[in-house]
């Protein structure tokens, strides 16, 4: 049998400061983190929710319209506060560059159009501006519970690697050419230097490289202030006050993914709170899918059929998904395991939130 998940009691456990969700897209990451947010906040904790999604789901099912870069409260029933946001890539990334440069720096980095590409689109972006806001939210010590909802990617631990690969990508043999200076650059861009290096400036145009020249350099300055924050921020996600809830559906990919993101998480010794399993259909009767299937051959009523018909399809389904759990389990058997049945309406406001909430913490 697997552990139980005791998911209440880690919410409102006061030693637990950052809740991360994390999961394959589609599992219901957006929805478990403002469900757990919210019953946080209603049992009297001060909370703020980040959701890195770009969908509106979340301000949905919290009941407003939008949500911005900033902490905005959210409404509820209990004795503590909710705050909710939405991450805003290029705005936290603007705000990295004011707070790490000269006015006259971060201005010219901001108009570098290199830098517009980077800040809206460059692979680990987003992961990294996540940590970064992350970071700022702890330094705060505002709030003594932030729960993330990590990007629908397929790697959602791309959060853990972003400061590497960012740090990577800026330390790069490229790079170090790039920072080496203007004349440098002149140099690259003319093709006095490598064939390779001519190969380059061909195909991506000497102008674009002339940016990413004037990116690097602008950044490279200021770049050990940031990178030192972002593996800080990394380092506190190791802590005892960090919990990780891997999300997935009652699907055989969707576990695949958990048992990969579970397996990470063991090898970079993050805390690991148990699996969250979304959408479950479990066996709620006696009548098992072979009796129902019998039953069928000899009722001619066509209600009574269609019943019968729906009951042997969800027993099935119920039968595949404890399949699957139990190979999840028989792999992980020491990961504690809460499963929250799919509801017969769709989460969109604070009611279904609280329900959603309900099945995940056992107060249903």
């Amino acid at each position: 049998m697997p552990l139980d998940l005791k998911m209440g009691a880690v919410l409102t456990d006061p030693a637990t400061r950052v809740v991360i969700c994390c999961g394959a897209g589609g599992v219901g990451k957006t929805t478990t983190a403002a469900a757990m947010a919210m019953y946080a906040a209603e049992q009297g904790r001060i909370v703020a929710v980040l959701t890195i999604d770009p969908a509106k789901r979340l301000a949905q099912s919290l009941g407003m319209s939008e949500l911005t870069n900033e902490p905005q409260p959210v409404p509820i029933d209990g004795k503590g506060t909710l705050d909710a946001m939405m991450l805003d890539m290029r705005r936290t990334f603007d705000e990295m560059v004011l707070e790490y440069s000269t006015p006259e720096r971060a201005e010219a980095i901001m108009q570098n159009a290199f830098y517009q590409t980077v800040a809206s689109s460059f692979s680990g972006t987003q992961e990294y501006m996540a940590m970064e806001k992350l970071g700022k939210l702890l330094e705060q010590d505002h709030w003594d519970l932030i729960v993330v909802d990590t990007p629908p990617s397929r790697n959602a631990l791309d959060f853990l690697d972003a400061p590497q690969r960012l740090g990577s990508f800026l330390s790069g043999r490229l790079m170090k050419v790039l920072v080496g200076g203007g004349r440098g650059v002149g140099r690259m861009v003319t093709g006095a230097m490598s064939l390779a290096m001519r190969g380059v400036s061909t195909i991506i145009g000497g102008d674009m490289l002339r940016d990413v020249a004037m990116f690097v350099q602008s950044l490279d300055s200021m770049f050990g202030g940031f990178q030192d924050r972002a593996l800080k921020t990394y380092e506190l996600l190791k802590q005892p006050g960090t919990q990780f809830a891997v999300v997935a559906a009652a699907e055989a990919d969707a576990l695949r993914e958990a048992a990969f993101f579970v397996d990470r998480l063991s090898e970079e010794t993050m805390p690991l709170a148990g699996l969250i399993l979304n959408r479950t259909h479990p066996n709620l009767t006696s009548i098992h899918e072979e009796a129902a299937l019998v039953a069928l051959e000899s009722v001619t009523d066509d209600l009574t059929r269609g019943v019968l018909q729906i009951h042997a399809d969800r027993a099935a389904t119920g039968k595949r998904e404890l399949h699957l759990l139990q190979r999840f389990t028989a792999a992980h058997p020491r990961v504690p395991i809460v499963g929250v049945p799919a509801l017969p309406f769709e989460v969109a406001d604070v009611t279904a939130l609280r329900a959603v909430a309900e099945q995940i913490t056992g107060r249903g």
